[in-house]
């Protein structure tokens, strides 16, 4: 544990994508558990973080002024520059750009999406949420043809696994695995990651 770097979060796909960045890049951090059932971040104290009141959050208390992150792709962003190669790989490239370019086809044609169709449901369009999860799934379907070389963007895990694995697990009980072999596969062998399994117990209750 490393009270100079902070993660507050929750069980939600946001701050476990940003708990396994930090573990995946070997970063040392505190894990800050919220209660969103009870409204913890709703709290005056967390909303002087974050005022928008969401999850996660990154407090790195080594930076002048203390740094504040509070979207999940930016701390991805933020652990890959503190910790060059383990994320993409660090020189600039062609290879850099495959992980950037797969890692922003999760997050915006695939985890936006997902989230736009969870706000439909809260608000009771129940039919137009369906229409864009189809989506979702079909996007992920699509994944499969990405894994020519063991993981999304290359041979080396990278940011891009981390913003699949997350969305992937959220669907998990919604795609064909059987007609996605290699997806399967891929999936498998991240779930079972010792970081990964860090990162996806990091805000547990103890």
């Amino acid at each position: 544990m490393n009270d100079q770097i902070e993660l507050y979060g929750a069980n939600t796909g946001n701050s476990l994508r940003a708990a396994i960045a930090l573990e995946e890049s070997g970063i040392a951090y505190t894990a800050r558990r919220l209660d969103l059932y009870a409204h913890e971040q709703r709290g005056p104290a967390f909303l002087a973080l974050n005022p928008a009141g969401k999850v996660p959050t990154l407090i790195d208390h080594g930076t002048t002024p203390t740094l504040i992150i509070n979207q999940s792709n930016a701390i991805i962003q933020y652990a890959d520059a503190k910790a060059p190669g383990r994320l993409a790989p660090a020189q600039p490239g062609p290879a850099r750009i495959r992980v950037i370019d797969r890692y922003f086809f999760f997050v915006t044609d695939v985890i936006a999406p997902s989230h736009a169709a969870f706000f439909l449901h809260q608000a009771g369009q129940g039919k137009a949420a369906a229409i864009i999860d189809r989506r979702v799934i079909g996007q992920l379907t699509y994944a499969e043809s990405f894994l020519t070389a063991g993981f999304m963007a290359g041979e080396q895990f990278s940011m891009a696994d981390i913003s699949a694995f997350t969305i992937a697990t959220a669907f998990r009980d919604r795609l064909d695995w059987k007609q996605l072999p290699q997806l399967s596969r891929w999936f498998d062998s991240v779930e079972a990651r010792p970081a990964v399994q860090r990162g996806l117990n990091a805000f547990k209750e103890m």
